[in-house]
């Protein structure tokens, strides 16, 4: 396994996969769907320090980002503390960049979010009426 590294990869590098992305609304329909379940769900709100969206990887990071399909790896920043280098030129094309954030990426139906939700063995289990542990 380690041999492989070098073909996808160095020390320090972050990889983030392409997930698609879901609601909380979308996610517990699907598993009323999955479960048969028919309990009333409350909705209460936004709560206090609660964001709506996960930013997965920055306009920074994207900027340095490598797309590899299914994922994107960033590299480590290395770089010394020469602090001229970084106030005398700036990189242009970071304010063309988008962070890439759970609101940006694909998002999932109900019939989708079941889908991936058949695959966890935890919803496998919960489905055929066996315990879950939590």
């Amino acid at each position: 396994m380690w041999a492989a590294l070098p073909q996808h990869g160095h020390p320090g590098d972050t990889f983030v996969q392409k997930a698609p992305a879901c609601t909380i609304e979308t996610l517990t329909l699907a598993l009323k769907k999955l479960l048969k379940a028919s309990n009333p769900v409350n909705v209460i709100g936004t709560r206090h320090g609660e964001k709506l969206y996960e930013t997965l990887l920055t306009r920074e990071e994207m900027g340095v980002a490598e797309d590899m399909g299914d994922y994107y790896r960033v590299p480590a920043d290395n770089r010394d503390l020469n602090y001229a280098l970084f106030f005398s030129e700036g990189q242009k094309e970071l304010s063309r960049k988008e962070d890439f954030h759970s609101h940006n990426a694909p998002r999932l139906d109900v019939d989708g979010m079941c889908t991936l939700l058949q695959k966890l063995e935890c919803v496998q289990k919960a489905m055929r009426g066996e315990p879950v542990e939590p």
